[in-house]
């Protein structure tokens, strides 16, 4: 039997992504979910023969319809895009965390088909910390992993949580961006964490999110009923990451650690959200990708994924 592969923001990086994994595959149909089934992205989906279909993610009855009869859901949720709106990580994180029930409440009335539900979320900062980090685009998402736990168990039996790691693409965001100073002939990032902090990295997300969407449905003794898989490729320290950029890129850089407040002060809102997260990382390190509850972590070895690109290759296609 085809088994139909549903993908939320299907035209996004973790969406385009999952839909590569499974779309020239012979036992997979791919149904590809989007708002705007005419965008350019999603006729470039329908082209390669994915089912393109409309659904929005504040409307609980058109994720219903797009949902039914899917075998298989990759459900994400963009923090970024009401963040960048409302210029509030609070309303942000309320927009997000609605729209993640209402995908979990869609994918819940898909029970009687419905073999896997894969959620991308992230670690509980908050939990983990004691209370001390509360990372918005984090918490966002946690707050949906809570409702699935307590409201949804005959979905959750049927769920793995994805942790995706790091983008490459994060050099991006202008609180992350090297940037170049010609006095010095060197490029310089700035950050309020140490050089030393632990980076998990997931690379280039479009390229490597897929083989770990389809290891992980095809190992559902492993990976369901709230199992939780660590999407990431390696990891690398804030310097040594900028130093791989910089060797990719035939230039030379220095990571220059400033207090939180002059951090923020340079770049208000985006670098009090990037701030406490990477703070979150440089106090907890390893611990930061775990469960409170010392719940085990699958990773890339435990499920066998192969065929990731690394972050250098990732870093030579990336332009700033």
């Amino acid at each position: 039997m085809t088994k139909i592969v549903t993908v939320v923001g299907a035209t996004g990086q973790q969406g385009k992504g999952v839909v590569s994994a499974f779309i020239n595959n012979p036992a997979y149909h791919v149904r590809a979910i989007t708002r705007n089934p005419s965008s350019e992205a999603a006729q470039a989906l329908s082209a390669q023969g994915a089912e393109v279909v409309s659904a929005n993610l504040d409307d609980l009855a058109s994720l219903k319809t797009a949902f039914a009869g899917s075998h298989i859901i990759f459900a994400v949720t963009n923090f970024l895009e009401p963040f960048a709106a409302h210029q509030s990580p609070d309303k942000a994180m309320d927009i997000e965390a609605a729209q993640g029930i209402n995908l979990a409440r869609a994918a819940a009335a898909t029970l009687p088909t419905l073999d896997h539900y894969v959620w991308s979320t992230l670690p509980n900062a908050k939990a983990v910390s004691a209370g001390k980090h509360l990372v918005p685009h984090f918490e966002g998402k946690n707050r949906i992993d809570a409702y699935i736990r307590e409201h949804e168990p005959d979905l959750l039996r049927k769920t793995t949580f994805l942790w995706v790691g790091w983008y490459h693409s994060n050099y991006r965001t202008p609180c992350l961006t090297p940037y170049w100073i010609p006095t010095a002939q060197k490029y310089i990032q700035l950050g309020s964490f140490a050089p030393e902090v632990p980076i998990f990295c997931i690379g280039d997300v479009s390229r490597n999110i897929g083989p770990f969407v389809k290891a992980v449905v095809e190992q559902p003794e492993k990976t369901a009923n709230g199992g939780i898989v660590l999407a990431t490729s390696e990891i690398h320290t804030a310097d040594e990451m900028l130093q791989l950029w910089a060797r990719v890129k035939g230039t030379k850089a220095q990571f220059v650690q400033i207090s939180g407040k002059d951090y923020r002060d340079m770049w208000p809102v985006v670098a009090e959200e990037i701030g406490v997260m990477m703070e979150y990382w440089d106090e907890y390190r390893d611990r930061s990708w775990t469960e409170a509850d010392g719940r085990k972590i699958l990773t890339k070895e435990d499920l066998g994924v192969q065929g990731l690109q690394g972050m250098e290759e990732a870093f030579k296609e990336l332009e700033l």
